[in-house]
């Protein structure tokens, strides 16, 4: 005689109760899991030399002049990040990190940098840069590797244009188009 297995309720709320909870839970993820793309054009505002200088050599080869060509020499930046090229531009954040001259013979840089929101729309998230910028090229390609906050799990890529330079004053305008995919 086979034995069978009733179960018997006395109230059939807690039941209910998780079942629908367990069904929201999948509704909820399924709709954070959406993939986005967002595009932005943006401006480094960066000034090498100066009481205020953004971006500076921190360490090089010995003996040898620390220039952003100089196999070895290593760059830290902390660049505004505008809207538009303009510096009255509104402000959306900084461009922190580092650019190592990486080629001998000067003509590419590792890029390693965070693009640092602080304006309304994205305060708080961070764009994660990295690559091999081919520094004498009219558009340099890199890749963003990560992101936080409204950038969770970013991935895709951005181009560097040199849109402005003064030499004698050090100063220079980079445009920088990101092409973002994130959660």
């Amino acid at each position: 005689m086979a034995s069978h297995f009733i179960l018997k309720l006395a109230n059939p709320f807690p039941l209910v109760l998780l079942l629908v909870f367990a069904m929201s839970t999948s509704v909820l993820s399924s709709q954070a899991s959406v993939l986005k793309e967002t595009r932005m054009v943006l401006y480094f505002q960066d000034f090498a030399a100066g009481p205020n200088a953004t971006s500076i050599p921190i360490a090089g080869i010995a003996g040898k002049l620390w220039t952003f060509t100089q196999f070895g020499t290593v760059y830290v930046t902390d660049d505004t990040m505008t809207e538009g090229p303009s510096r009255k531009s509104a402000v959306v954040g900084r461009v922190q990190g580092m650019t190592v001259a990486v080629a001998q013979d000067g003509s590419n840089a590792l890029v390693l940098v965070s693009l640092v929101f602080t304006n309304r729309e994205y305060n708080g998230s961070t764009i994660e840069i990295q690559g091999n910028s081919k520094q004498f090229q009219p558009v340099r390609e890199v890749a963003v590797v990560s992101g936080t906050g409204k950038f969770r799990f970013a991935r895709g890529y951005a181009t560097f244009e040199t849109y402005f330079v003064d030499v004698p004053s050090a100063n220079s305008i980079l445009r920088c188009n990101v092409t973002v995919q994130h959660y």
